[in-house]
């Protein structure tokens, strides 16, 4: 980047093409070849091992080992500094992607765990997105509370976390008076009993049993067992 970036840059407002190739783990070593400082005129390609490949808007070569390529045409290059480590943000519009399929799933959407994704981090730093790196979150209701209608003392929890307090925000509704009193009967007596006399002991253990069984997914539950403490 030090003595490159300015030469890239005036390369890049030339060029309005530009071909973006998903790099998976099968070939992420091939990858890192690529950015050693080679002699302007050497092919990346040959000395990778990469097979180029025509695309059908652009002119400019696909890789065929990257399991997903974006056709691109540049709109717009920002030169972010001319020193050490500087860059170039580049905008650029997608006319046509190209997706392998092995590695989609019965619905013909991109399975995480057949692309086997690999993540720039920093340095000489990477991250493979694969097996227990992965996790998943669902969308949230369009209808949510929001953090800002949690009660006060929930949300100034010591024992919840933000994703906690997160996850009980995505609730349309809070359970009603007559549930919470229910389950405060039935699941969380021995808790009241045992705790009776010393109510910061109470709250602390009622929040740190919510915050079981948000981890296992029972979130009215642990609505109840938040608001039983007050109820």
């Amino acid at each position: 980047p030090n003595s490159s970036t300015k030469h890239t840059y005036e390369n890049a407002k030339q060029v309005n093409e530009v071909v973006i190739n998903i790099v998976d783990y099968d070939m992420v070593h091939q990858m890192v070849l690529t950015s050693a400082n080679f002699p302007e005129g050497v092919s990346e390609f040959e000395k990778a091992g990469f097979t180029p490949i025509a695309s059908e808007f652009i002119k400019p070569m696909r890789v065929k080992e990257s399991p997903v390529q974006f056709e691109c045409k540049i709109t717009r290059v920002i030169e972010l500094g001319d020193g050490p480590a500087s860059g170039n943000l580049i905008f650029a519009e997608v006319v046509k992607f190209h997706v392998k399929e092995e590695i989609l799933n019965d619905l013909g959407k991109i399975d995480p765990e057949k692309i086997d994704l690999v993540g720039r981090a920093g340095g000489n730093y990477y991250a493979r997105a694969f097996g227990n790196s992965l996790f998943e979150i669902s969308r949230p209701n369009d209808d949510n509370m929001g953090m800002d209608k949690l009660p006060e003392d929930i949300r100034t929890s010591k024992i919840l976390t933000g994703n906690d307090l997160a996850i009980l925000a995505n609730e349309s509704a809070i359970p009603n008076e007559t549930d919470i009193n229910e389950y405060k009967l039935i699941e969380l007596h021995e808790l009241f009993i045992n705790y009776e006399d010393n109510a910061t002991d109470l709250e602390n253990k009622l929040h740190h049993h919510a915050k079981e069984l948000i981890k296992v997914g029972l979130v009215s539950d642990a609505w109840k067992t938040l608001l039983a403490f007050n109820n």
